[in-house]
């Protein structure tokens, strides 16, 4: 059921992702960014197949991506790069809207709405969300502002070659937009503290530890009812909280749970395997 899940959710973002190339960037001229705005300037120089290019370009990182992020991860970026390489096929290239401001603005929602269900269900548009997915596994920032200043450096490059800053000052806005959305639906980098009471201490610590979270043991006594008991405390991922709430209501129903926002961490966070 889980890979029938990511499988669905992997095509939905291909077919997103195509449709904001090719109806509300590429029509206008606009670039991207990252690999696939090195594939679009390289497809409106020589008139070669952009979907392809896309597609070639994409193998290197892949390969990448699985020495650093494992095979099921690369596995289903794989299945996301071909199926966006096929969409881009099928999708016709033409405007949606005549007004490049609007192509550039919903053409960034749409990509990024693509990009960031792609990173959520567990894969990748491939390009540098694969390089943004292993950097963030080793430091604890925002994945869609790392791929914006990433993309911003292609647009840079864009501007200084053509000297048409217009359409790169545009492409760039489509690139913000698009890290805001992704940040919006790939939520890994925001963390969550849950203090938990219980009296079934060694079984909930068990339940906790496949997380691969630090988990403190700090003994309590109840104000009220003057009774001591264990509390546990986890630092965790908005993504991951459901699975934690699963765990936690698996093990010790009874179980008083707080859970809060957490500001920032300081120290070793482990990122999980994705």
């Amino acid at each position: 059921m889980k890979a029938s899940r990511t499988a669905a959710a992997t095509l939905l973002s291909a077919l997103l992702i195509a449709f904001g190339f090719n109806q509300l960037l590429i029509p206008h001229r606009m670039i991207s960014g990252g690999v696939s705005g090195i594939t679009m300037i390289a497809g409106y120089a020589t008139g070669l197949n952009i979907g392809w290019l896309y597609f070639i370009l994409n193998v290197p990182i892949l390969v990448w991506g699985w020495r650093e992020l494992g095979l099921r991860f690369v596995g289903w970026s794989l299945v996301s790069v071909a199926a966006t390489t096929l969409f881009l096929q099928l999708v016709p290239q033409k405007p949606l809207v005549s007004d490049i401001m609007l192509g550039a603005v919903f053409g960034g929602v749409v990509v990024g709405f693509g990009s960031g269900l792609a990173l959520r269900s567990g894969s990748s548009s491939g390009g540098f969300d694969v390089v943004a997915a292993i950097v963030t596994r080793k430091r604890d920032i925002s994945i869609g502002m790392l791929i914006f200043v990433m993309n911003g450096s292609v647009i840079g490059a864009l501007g200084l070659m053509t000297k048409n800053w217009d359409v790169a000052l545009f492409s760039l806005l489509s690139i913000f937009t698009s890290g805001k959305i992704i940040d919006l639906i790939h939520i890994n980098h925001v963390k969550m503290t849950a203090f938990i009471v219980t009296s079934r201490t060694e079984a909930m610590r068990e339940s906790l530890i496949p997380l691969y979270r630090g988990v403190t043991v700090i003994r309590t006594r109840g104000g009220y009812t003057n009774e001591e008991k264990d509390m546990l405390m986890t630092v965790t991922t908005r993504y991951e909280l459901s699975e934690l709430r699963k765990i936690i209501a698996a093990t010790d129903p009874r179980a008083f749970v707080n859970i809060v926002e957490t500001v920032a961490v300081l120290g070793e966070f482990r990122k999980p395997t994705v």
